[in-house]
């Protein structure tokens, strides 16, 4: 009897469990609530051609475009003599104190002599070297006084300028020969993200130096030509190829062996690569290049159109702030609050691609602009112009909308008789603007942005645009007054 009982018992504990389990098990499976992917065959729209190549494809092969780039990439040394310099501070206008301030604030010292290096680029088996202007720059605005290069194969010569852009940062160097290797342009408006390219310069005072990495943006502006011009032009891919101080100047190529940039900045915080460097596009700087050997300097081609400040930093399309009534966007059409997304079939997503795409174009050149209207599409044709046009009284409202005061154009009476260039008069500031926020007073004399010198309204209204930020620096004076005087200026955004 006990092992029946105990039978029983062990096979009604199983039964239980069993249905426990089958029960749960259905309850849970009526519950779940997990994502399948579609296993119709169809694929997402943003994968369209990505599963097209061929299987077994070759992997990505950098030695046969190294082998030939290096050859082409050059390094350059100058050397600026010591010279005197002084701390050119405001004077005081017949003060009696005039002789004492000069001899301890504005006596000349010595400068000592300065030595850089950098990279550049063969384009000619003639001697043409593309760089950057501030490879070859003196520190100020000049070149320096020795410029000598080193081709990949020890062989040294002396370089001469034939033309820089500060704008742009590139300069054009010359040297003495024939036969020399170079590298063919590519088309920096075929550049993919995610592309494969290669960077070639002399880093860090080592010998010629190749470094791998991929296209990670296009047309990104970041400010640096502001330093050394009051009309930047900024467009930049961006890479994470190693790139350090000495790379400037150097090559950015595809995989092929074509020029596709010349390598200008790098993003360094600490003063080192910090995973980002950035490459002048050689459509950009082909036109550079070509105005500079044929006139010695830059033709620049205008759209006349002012960038909105308030939609400056915007990536889907260009805003169009103020236009110029006699300027080539006039004549085709374009307001003010157009948003331009299309350049000769060229998609334009950001001001600075506007920017670097126009730059690339010559003065006189007819081009298709593609743009958007209160929402709606349209398109229209322009020719480009010499020249900017004149804003006038537009740029003066604008500009004055935007920083909640009433300016002008200085007197040139007082300019002179400040020992300024020219200046930008705060007739009257607005109650509730950014001006009004600062400590200054009407009738200052605005000289210049960030550090950059501004004489008119259309220069600070450019300026202001091209620090793609809401943190502003005006310097000037007050007629009448001794010194300087500097107010940080935050520009009141609009919500999106």
């Amino acid at each position: 009897m006990k092992w029946k009982q105990i039978l029983l018992v062990v096979g009604i504990s199983a039964l239980t469990s069993i249905t426990s389990v089958w029960l749960y098990g259905k309850y849970a499976n009526s519950r779940a609530t997990s994502f399948t992917q579609s296993t119709d065959g169809k694929t997402p729209a943003n994968y369209a051609g990505f599963f097209n190549a061929a299987p077994g494809a070759e992997i990505t092969d950098f030695t046969k475009a190294s082998q030939a780039a290096v050859p082409a990439v050059v390094h350059i040394k100058t050397k600026t003599p010591a010279k005197k310099i002084t701390n050119q501070l405001p004077r005081n206008r017949g003060g009696m104190f005039d002789d004492f301030f000069d001899q301890f604030f504005n006596y000349p010292q010595v400068q000592p002599e300065q030595r850089a290096s950098g990279s550049g680029v063969l384009i000619s088996d003639d001697g043409y070297i593309v760089t950057n202007n501030h490879v070859i720059s003196d520190g100020g605005t000049g070149v320096a006084e020795e410029i000598n290069v080193t081709l990949n194969n020890k062989k040294t010569y002396k370089a001469k300028v034939i033309g820089k852009d500060p704008s742009s940062d590139i300069a054009v160097l010359k040297i003495d020969g024939t036969g020399f290797p170079y590298l063919v342009y590519g088309n920096s408006d075929n550049v993919k993200l995610g592309q494969w390219v290669l960077a070639i310069g002399y880093p860090l005072t080592l010998e010629t130096t190749v470094t791998a990495g991929i296209v990670s943006a296009k047309g990104r502006s970041i400010g640096v030509n502001g330093r050394q011009s009051q009309t930047p032009i900024e467009s930049f891919i961006q890479t994470d190829a190693a790139v350090n101080q000495g790379n400037s100047g150097g090559a950015l190529i595809t995989t092929d062996g074509q020029l596709i940039g010349i390598n200008s900045a790098i993003y360094a915080p600490t003063g080192t690569y910090a995973g980002y460097s950035f490459a002048i596009p050689v459509n950009l700087a082909k036109k550079i290049v070509n105005d500079l050997i044929k006139f010695g300097d830059v033709k620049r081609p205008y759209l006349g159109i002012m960038s909105d400040s308030r939609n400056v930093n915007a990536t889907d399309g260009a805003y169009v702030g103020t236009v110029a009534p006699d300027g080539a966007a006039a004549a085709a059409g374009l307001k003010k609050g157009d948003v331009i997304k299309k350049i000769n079939e060229i998609p334009i997503s950001s001001w600075s691609e506007l920017q670097g795409t126009i730059a690339s174009l010559n003065a006189g050149e007819k081009i298709s602009i593609q743009y958007k209207r209160e929402g709606k599409d349209y398109s229209t044709s322009a020719t480009l112009k010499a020249d900017q046009g004149n804003y006038g009284n537009i740029a003066a409202n604008s500009l004055g909308e935007l920083l909640g005061a009433e300016l002008e154009n200085a007197d040139k009476k007082v300019t002179q008789r400040n020992d300024a260039e020219g200046g930008i008069r705060v007739k009257r500031i607005l109650k509730g603007g950014p001006l009004s926020r600062t400590r200054m007073q009407e009738e200052f004399i605005i000289t210049s942005i960030n550090g950059v010198p501004v004489t008119t309204i259309e220069e600070l209204s450019r300026a202001i645009a091209s620090t793609r930020g809401e943190n502003l620096n005006l310097e000037g004076f007050y007629d009448g007054y001794e010194g300087l005087y500097r107010y940080p200026v935050m520009l009141a955004q609009e919500e999106e």
